[in-house]
Formats: structure tokens, C-alpha cells, sequence
């Protein structure tokens, strides 16, 4: 059973002060849906008051605050209690009756919230937001070999003993090669580079735009809790884990995040259809995934994927996608990801992307389950 890791990891790296410039431009906004969907990021606001109640719960925070001269109380968001934990945070960090500095940005609709970027309690600032997965990760990065297994296979996951999970070094989608502006949540911050994203179709060019305009508030993976499929899972900002079965020569692959599901890839050498006609027939949120290995590169094909959700940034799919993607375990801090996506309902050509992930040693990924406590 996945649990929350805590203690001895955190303890031991909170109180480090490098922070990787990367980290910052990444993970500045991990809430459980980007700032944007629900407040505006281009208008800043500050709040001075007291705290009436601190509300600690997931996937959001909130602060319930009253200031002088309003008639009604303010709502402020902030992160996710994971999150604030890394930062230094607990529920107890401000109670009822302490005076606080909120600066953020104000709801879109007019109501009495905002999204506290920043929290002060008297002059000391609380949040500084600069502690994520991957900026732990970095900072414990080890000089030591690869683990193996016995026949010499690299391990993607934990030696005998050990703990840890990968966290991404990027949550955005891509074309390699291309590079345009666009938020960790993978908004673009000029709209008219959409076309650069990848080599659409017209209309899956016209889809991503509207999703874009819209700050991707329809996304299924958030409003509905659907899974995070396809590449995807591999750019959670709370990580991954890669359970190897090798005695039934199979591979559990665990999102940290969402509502910690799981899918499995087949090493055993099976074709990628089954031959059961109920099975082959029945598309998937992760498809049917089948891998082999070649040389240190766990290669795994995959296919059968349902329309049901979004790839990262709102970037569309349809049934008839086919993804190959290539896992190297370059050092034992770092897994190369290489990913290509052959789908001709939605795209021109096959296209290609590649990122890093870390390993974070230590523990499972945090418990965060996917549901919805907006005010």
C-alpha cells in the first residue's frame, strides 16, 4: 500500500537552502489545478487581516480571514497540505486570531477569494513555495552505481531495503526541438503558439486552442478525476513508481497523485492484443502495454487508448493513438523518458518528446487524492 513519506526525508532536507532555479519555474504553482482556471494571475491583490479558521484539508488549504472594513469574510486558497509540508507548514502554523498579510490574485467571478501566493504572519513571509518532489530530489542525489538485478537488468525502482519514486524534471508537453512559453500546467502564454505545440490536424489544432482560452478548467483528470494516461503519468508533479514482478514478468506502474491507480506493462513477451476479443475490444484510460528490453532500455508499446481523457496542456488524442516510449536509468538519480506518439486522428505525423525524472529516495509518494474542495 502506497503511504505518506514523511519524517526522517523531510526533516533532513527542509532545512537546506539550495534551490534549483528549474525547480522554481516548474513548481511555483502545484495546486491540484493551475491558479488560472479559477483566479486571475494578471491582477495582484492584498488582503490584511486576521484568521477566523484554517481549513487543512486536501487537495487545498484554505484560510477563512476577516479584514477591516468588510462586511464579509475572505477565502483564501493555497496549496496542497503536501506541499505546505514540505515548505515548513502544519496545520497549527497560524490559528485563529493572528494577523496575517495575504498577497495573490483575486477569483474571477467577483466572490470574496483569492489564491495566496504569498503569506505573511507580521513581517515573517510563511510560504515561500520553493521545496517540490523534484527539489528534494536533487538535493540527495547520490554518487553510487545503478542497482541491478540478478541477471544484470537495471532496477527501475528501489534496491532490496530501499524506498524512493521518480519525480519529472518537466509537466509539460512538447514537441522536442520546439520551444514556446507556456506555464507548468502548460498553458501557453501567447496563444497564437499553439501550432508549434505539435503537428496537428486542424481540428485538434482548433480543440487545444479552445482548452487553452478556457485554462483547461474542463479538464477531466482534475473535474472528473479521471487517471493521468499516457505519457502523462510520467509528468506528475508527485511522482511515479515502477514495481517490477519479475517472477510474473510484469511491471505495476503507480501514479503519485490522482487517486493513486495503478496499470500494468507485460514483459513475459505476449503480443500486444490478448486474443480475447472482450479484452482487445475494450478501450483503456492506459491502454494495453507490453515491453521488452533492449540492452538497458525497457522499450514498451502500448495502444488501445479511450478518448476519456487529456494528455498534458490539453493536447488531444483519439482511439487510434499508439505510443512507444523508451525508460533508461542513466544513473541512479536519473531515468531518461522518451516518448513517441503515432496517432493519425489527431496529428500529421508521428512526433517525438523526451524528458528526465529524478529519483527521490526515501519513501513512497505523498498521499493526494484527486477531489474537488473548492469553495
Amino acid at each position: 500500500m502506497i503511504t505518506m513519506h514523511r519524517i526522517f526525508l523531510f526533516k533532513k532536507c527542509l532545512g537546506m537552502l539550495l534551490v534549483v532555479l528549474q525547480c522554481l519555474a516548474i513548481f511555483s504553482l502545484q495546486a491540484h489545478h493551475g491558479a488560472a482556471v479559477k483566479f486571475d494571475t494578471n491582477v495582484s491583490v492584498t488582503l490584511v487581516g486576521r484568521v477566523i479558521k484554517v481549513d487543512w484539508a486536501n487537495p487545498h488549504a484554505h484560510i477563512f480571514m476577516v479584514t477591516e472594513g468588510e462586511a464579509e469574510d475572505w477565502y483564501v486558497e493555497l496549496e496542497s497540505p503536501v506541499i505546505l509540508e514540505w515548505n515548513g507548514w502544519s496545520e497549527t502554523s497560524l490559528v485563529p486570531g493572528d494577523s496575517i498579510r495575504i498577497e495573490g490574485f483575486p477569483a474571477r467571478d467577483g466572490s470574496p477569494q483569492v489564491w495566496g501566493e504569498r503569506v505573511f504572519k507580521g513581517d515573517r513571509e510563511l510560504f515561500f513555495g520553493d521545496v517540490s518532489a523534484l527539489s528534494l530530489a536533487r538535493e540527495i542525489r547520490q554518487d553510487i552505481s545503478i542497482p541491478r538485478w540478478d541477471d544484470g537488468q537495471p532496477r527501475l525502482g528501489a534496491a532490496p531495503g530501499e524506498e524512493g519514486y521518480w519525480v519529472p524534471d518537466t509537466t509539460v508537453m512538447v514537441e522536442d526541438g520546439v520551444n514556446v512559453p507556456m506555464t507548468s500546467y502548460g498553458l501557453l502564454e501567447d496563444i497564437s503558439d499553439a501550432v508549434q505545440v505539435a503537428p496537428f490536424k486542424e481540428w485538434a489544432l482548433n480543440l487545444y486552442e479552445t482548452r487553452q482560452r478556457n485554462f483547461l478548467r474542463s479538464d477531466p483528470s482534475y473535474v472528473e478525476c479521471r487517471p493521468p494516461a499516457g505519457p502523462r503519468k510520467f509528468q506528475t508533479p508527485f511522482g511515479i513508481q515502477l514495481l517490477e514482478d519479475k517472477s510474473w514478468q510484469r511491471i505495476f506502474v503507480v501514479a503519485g497523485g490522482g487517486n493513486q491507480d495503478w496499470h500494468l506493462i507485460y514483459t513475459d513477451g505476449r503480443g500486444i492484443n490478448t486474443g480475447f476479443p472482450v479484452d482487445n475490444d475494450n478501450v483503456l484510460y492506459y491502454g494495453r502495454n507490453v515491453a521488452n528490453w533492449e540492452g538497458d532500455t525497457l522499450v514498451i508499446n502500448s495502444e488501445g487508448y479511450n478518448e476519456k481523457f487529456w494528455l498534458s496542456g490539453g493536447l488531444p488524442h483519439t482511439s487510434m493513438m499508439k505510443v512507444t516510449e523508451r525508460l533508461t536509468r542513466t544513473d541512479f538519480n536519473t531515468l531518461q523518458y522518451e516518448v513517441s506518439i503515432d496517432d493519425p486522428g489527431a496529428y500529421t505525423r508521428p512526433w517525438s518528446m523526451s524528458w528526465n525524472l529524478e529519483w527521490l529516495e526515501g519513501g513512497d509518494p505523498p498521499e493526494y487524492y484527486c477531489q474537488d474542495n473548492r469553495l
